[in-house]
């Protein structure tokens, strides 16, 4: 059955997919792609730097920080983003799209919208003969609400809580038993946004994100866990002047979940024991690092690299990007150079638009 090799390719592209390099113990793995062309050309790094609308994303702790001064601040900003997925494949229907929101309500506090989808694109079943029996779309979204406020003038803290819909493959049968490739669950982001008064040119930022009941496709006793994810990182100012900018971006990632020949744990115990008990607990880190520079607020340069251990994924690549900012809108670009030869990431580029009201 075609369906059965489906199946076995939609695993191959999330395990690829994962910048955690998951091994097969999560599921919804699109939930790690990494949005937003500014941070994709920091070497994916930004939940110190979370201060436009894809904090929803990278830390829902950085909007409480996005509306400080009303003459200068909008109240309002959004962002876009279109990406062709693992170009190096070569399938022109695979493709990730986000969008991302913000808006401040007087006396209430910063609220955000995240959506999140990713097509896998037309696939067909055949009987054991062969013969065509249907056509089905492949595809998952996340929709994600967000809400953020300042414990103090240099804290602030945000959540989100997230659903999220895989549709894999309608109900149909295989050797006489019904496989539905769908389901739904739900989960929740936390995360914090310190600027010490110690080091003003200093940001430190924290998330949880992805923290939620497994996901059901057929029974419970086969349900596997969301790709619950720790990540935290510093931001560094190193120049700020009125007509140049530039900052130093540091990230590490970390997934909290652990399987072992049975089952997956629960979230709650994947977060706080299992998941740091696995061997290579510290190598299981990725690293991301990046730089961008401002010119006057209108031309931005950005570089950085990404970095996996050999025993878990070994993927490393480089990013470049830039941006261009006029009045309410702006443009970003970036672009991942991976040396090794056929990397399934090598060659994509990520275009973003924001703009503010």
């Amino acid at each position: 059955m075609k369906f059965l090799s489906l199946l076995l390719m939609i695993v191959v592209i999330a395990f690829l997919m994962s910048p955690v390099f998951a091994q097969g113990e999560a599921t919804v793995l699109f939930l790690m792609i990494n949005p937003g062309a500014r941070q994709g050309g920091m070497g994916e790094a930004g939940v110190a730097i979370a201060d436009d609308p894809n904090a929803v994303y990278w830390n829902p702790a950085g909007l409480a920080f996005q509306y400080e001064n009303p003459e200068t601040d909008k109240k309002f900003a959004g962002s876009l983003m279109h990406v062709q997925w693992l170009p190096q494949f070569n399938l022109s229907d695979l493709y990730y799209d986000f969008g991302a929101f913000r808006y401040y309500w007087q006396d209430i506090g910063m609220l955000g919208l995240g959506i999140q989808f990713i097509n896998y694109g037309e696939n067909i079943q055949t009987d054991v003969t062969g013969a065509e029996v249907s056509r089905f779309n492949s595809n998952e979204v996340a929709v994600t609400g967000s809400y953020a406020l300042k414990l103090k003038h240099n804290l602030g803290v945000g959540v989100g809580l997230k659903f999220i819909y895989s549709n894999l493959s309608p109900g149909i049968f295989v050797d006489n038993e019904k496989r539905d490739g769908r389901g739904s669950t739900f989960a929740a982001d936390i995360g914090a946004l310190y600027h010490p008064g110690f080091a003003k040119k200093l940001s430190l930022g924290m998330t949880i994100s992805n923290i939620g009941p497994k996901m059901t496709y057929i029974n419970k006793s086969q349900a596997d866990p969301v790709p619950t994810n720790l990540r935290m990182g510093l931001a560094y100012r190193l120049l700020d002047s009125e007509y140049n900018k530039f900052t130093l971006v540091y990230d590490v990632n970390r997934l909290l979940v652990h399987r072992d020949a049975e089952k997956a744990d629960g979230v709650l115990k994947a977060v706080f024991y299992s998941s740091w008990t696995d061997a290579g607990v510290l190598r299981r880190f990725t690293h991301s690092i990046g730089g961008e520079y401002w010119y006057t607020d209108l031309i931005a340069l950005r570089a950085g690299y990404f970095y996996e251990d050999e025993d878990f994924g070994g993927r490393k690549f480089w990013t470049f990007g830039g941006g261009l900012r006029m009045s309410i809108v702006g443009v970003d670009f970036s672009y991942i150079y991976a040396s090794v030869e056929d990397h399934p990431l090598s060659d994509t580029m990520r275009f973003s638009l924001s703009f503010s009201l």
